[in-house]
């Protein structure tokens, strides 16, 4: 996200900016204040629009419906808002979208690396270091979660954002010899690569066909990758859920205006051009 640098000038006088200005700016500092922006690309409709709905209270976490078309590949894009490196756990429908398995948004769980102010767009189920196979939007019966009996958190994108620990900068003191005269090397930290959660299939709840949605494992695509070391913090800065419906389903629920208007320009009325009216003498 863009910074706007403001300039004051000397010998300038300063003038009151109007209230919806302000609102507006203070809107904007709002918006860039969470550590990472998520969102999801259409390879058809690119950036889809994202209605947001409360926190449930938390204020680290963020909330958002999404409108879903049938058959539609998509990525989800993250963007790094900060100067240090963070981690993210990415589930799709409850399963880590690197591991496969059920996930809890876990700090021990596999995650992707963002550096700082890094975005990069996630699109598919990694199935190897250089492939990843596509989401695109399905029935929840034709989903990759679905294929596991896994219907516990259908239909959601969920991202948990870890900021890296700060790791302290080693003592340094002067190694001492051994008899043989070699420095003595014990104590050194062997590497710390992330583990992942191992996970259980949750208890299958059947979705309702044509109501829900959940996320497909298509087509095979190249996508490099490689493996870094980092360490996470405690505890996840923040978390974002996307729920991704279809429409119909957006509607009921009043998540978007799906009323009809009347268009003057195009009434739909067949008929011809009335006679005008017979003016007032």
């Amino acid at each position: 996200m863009g910074q706007t640098c403001v300039t004051v000038l000397p010998g300038r006088q300063f003038r009151l900016l109007p209230a919806s200005l302000i609102v507006w700016l203070a809107l904007a500092t709002a918006a860039s204040a969470s550590t990472v922006d998520v969102e999801l690309l259409s390879d058809g409709r690119g950036a889809l629009p994202l209605y947001r709905v409360g926190s449930a209270g938390n204020h680290d976490t963020y909330r958002a419906y999404v409108e879903a078309l049938d058959g539609d590949k998509y990525g989800i894009r993250i963007r790094n808002n900060t100067g240090r490196r963070v981690g993210v756990v990415v589930a799709v429908d409850g399963r880590n979208i690197l591991s496969g398995k059920r996930s809890n948004l876990r700090k021990n769980e596999q995650m992707y690396i963002l550096g700082p102010h890094e975005s990069a767009t996630y699109d598919g189920w990694r199935t190897a270091r250089d492939t990843v196979n596509r989401f695109y939007f399905t029935d929840p019966g034709d989903s990759y979660a679905g294929a596991f009996g896994d219907y516990s958190a259908m239909g959601v994108v969920a991202v948990a954002v870890y900021r890296e620990r700060e790791v302290p900068a080693p003592y340094v003191y002067n190694r001492q010899k051994d008899g043989a005269g070699r420095e003595d090397g014990s104590g050194s930290p062997g590497p710390g690569a992330m583990g992942a959660e191992e996970g259980t299939a949750g208890k299958a709840e059947a979705g309702r066909r044509g109501e829900a949605v959940g996320t497909g494992f298509g087509d095979e695509k190249h996508s490099p990758s490689y493996r870094v070391r980092f360490t996470p913090e405690s505890r996840a800065a923040e978390r974002h859920f996307l729920k991704y419906e279809w429409r119909s389903t957006l509607c009921r629920k009043g998540i978007v205006d799906c009323r009809w208007s009347r268009n003057r320009f195009w009434d739909d009325d067949d008929g011809y051009a009335p006679v005008p009216p017979v003016p007032v003498r």
